[in-house]
């Protein structure tokens, strides 16, 4: 006897169909469902690197009783502290506090606008002096003699429950305008 395959007319199930739809279904859905959750978790990791740096804070230069009876300039060192995505940065520098005029604290960068040596206040002549290149400025910052293209760069500084407080910024050297850099 010879066995033949019988016809299922209309009775076969078709599977491969459902299984392709769900399978692709249940594929989009996690996928979704995947860049839902990974969405909050790629811009977790990658604020660091999206936020710009952050300015420069007020550094504390010390209590305004310390430079009430001020008469000549004197130089202060103070702490910056600067954010740069997961890396904080502490650094000291020196400022010079100006004797206040009418009640208002000026603070001078150290920095010579020529090529950024650091000046140094000289007490007997009365005036800030470059070591580099013998540039000269009065007591208030003015240039006097030298290559500096400009006078001594003023930082902006307030006075905060009783502490003087200074935005430390660097300029650009070497031309005849004050350039914050960035």
């Amino acid at each position: 006897m010879e066995f033949t395959p019988q016809k299922n007319d209309g009775l076969k199930v078709e599977t491969s169909g459902r299984r392709s739809f769900l399978l692709a279904l249940f594929g989009l859905s996690g996928a979704a469902v995947s860049a839902l959750l990974a969405f909050p978790l790629v811009r977790f990791l990658t604020y660091p690197l999206r936020k710009s740096a952050t300015d420069t804070t007020w550094s504390d230069v010390g209590p305004v009783q310390d430079f009430a009876s001020l008469t000549a300039p004197i130089a202060k060192t103070i702490t910056l502290e600067r954010r740069d995505a997961w890396q904080t940065t502490s650094s000291q520098t020196a400022v010079y506090v100006l004797p206040s005029k009418a009640g208002q604290f000026r603070i001078l960068s150290p920095i010579c606008p020529h090529l950024g040596c650091s000046v140094r206040w000289v007490g007997d002549q009365d005036k800030f002096i470059c070591p580099c290149h013998s540039g000269s400025f009065t007591a208030d910052g003015e240039r006097i003699a030298g290559p500096p293209p400009r006078s001594l760069d003023a930082l902006e500084s307030k006075v905060e429950d009783g502490v003087l407080k200074v935005r430390y910024q660097y300029f650009r050297q070497l031309v005849p305008n004050k350039e914050a850099m960035a």
